[in-house]
């Protein structure tokens, strides 16, 4: 089982990866927020610091880049193998408006012709690695019946299917029979992405696509960093090797990949916590953008906690360090963790 990190904007930057990183069972690729190359310079200088090697160092990042322009994708691809990078990620995918309005991310799968040339170019000029992260369409998922047959063109790394169309944004629930039409239908390895919150949402998708071996999760890690190792634990406990092995009684099988065990611990993801927070008050300016990173991640994590509610809403509304901390310190002296299933 391969597990990737997905890129989120704003707050999976090599801050939050290298903590969890650290602290928890790691992903076997990690994708970084989307690099948009404009006019003037094609990576700006937190795109450079994101994918700096010296800030990945132990982890298998995968730059994403998002623009409609080969000659811009190509002038990135080039400064980022000066970096050392061999494989790079095409964002077809973000449904934001502002960027859908321009044609890019999932607003480019709305003109196929202009997309099929853009492909064209950009797989006959590069020389690393290709991979598309995508969703269905732009409004109905049959838009990518033709899409698929474009995709089937290239000689793509992986296509990362997430099965909503654009004007879903993250809402409903994703298509799955559509993603079992581009998983029987693509000539390229599929990874799925989606939805995969909880130990129980990778089971039941398991148990539907048991031959799919790469599965790409991103809030379900914020929720809970612990995650990647969590559902390695149940695909290896699920196999021949894992089930032929001769335990003792009660014994568990060692899937240490980080430091320690897979299992999320009340003292581990204190730890974990805080050194997020260290980090990020000595790369960003000021208690409020500090403060402001927190809270966006605490949006996912706090449904973690037993009676988190009150909580999270004074999280919400905290204006100094002093005082978050003080909240914090209270959430995790008072509250339990869930059982892996929010």
């Amino acid at each position: 089982m391969q597990l990737y990190f997905a890129p989120l904007e704003g707050i999976g930057g090599y801050v939050y990866r290298n903590a969890q990183a650290d602290f928890f069972p790691k992903a076997d690729k990690y994708f970084s927020p989307f690099i948009s190359p404009g006019e003037k310079r094609r990576l700006t200088p937190r795109d450079r610091r994101d994918v700096a090697p010296e800030h990945n160092e132990r982890i298998h990042l995968v730059p994403q880049i998002l623009t409609n322009r080969a000659e811009l994708f190509l002038e990135t691809v080039r400064e980022l193998q000066a970096f050392g990078y061999g494989e790079v990620n095409l964002n077809l995918g973000c449904p934001s408006r502002t960027v859908v309005a321009k044609g890019r991310g999932a607003g480019f799968l709305g003109r196929p012709e202009e997309l099929e040339r853009f492909l064209d170019e950009i797989f006959k000029n590069c020389d690393v690695r290709l991979s598309v992260k995508t969703r269905l369409g732009m409004e109905s998922p049959e838009e990518f019946v033709r899409l698929l047959e474009i995709f089937n063109r290239f000689p793509m790394e992986e296509l990362i299917i997430h099965p909503r169309v654009q004007t879903d944004y993250y809402k409903n629930v994703p298509n799955r029979e559509m993603f079992s039409r581009a998983l029987s239908r693509a000539n390229t390895p599929v990874v799925y992405n989606g939805d995969i919150f909880s130990l129980s949402a990778f089971a039941e998708f398991h148990d539907e696509f048991p031959d799919v071996d790469t599965v790409m999760m991103g809030r379900g890690v914020l929720a809970d960093p612990a995650l990647f190792g969590e559902v390695r634990d149940r695909w290896n406990r699920k196999s021949p090797e894992y089930l032929n092995q001769n335990l003792p009684v009660g014994a568990t099988q060692n899937l240490s990949i980080g430091q320690g065990e897979y299992r999320l611990t009340k003292e581990r993801l204190l730890a974990f916590h805080d050194r997020l927070l260290s980090d990020y008050e000595s790369v960003l300016f000021g208690e409020k953008t500090v403060l402001f990173k927190m809270k966006e991640i605490w949006y996912y994590m706090a449904h973690i906690f037993t009676n988190h509610e009150k909580y999270a809403k004074a999280i919400r509304k905290s204006q100094r360090l002093s005082g978050y901390r003080e909240i914090v310190k209270r959430l995790f002296a008072e509250q339990k963790l869930q059982e892996n299933d929010f």
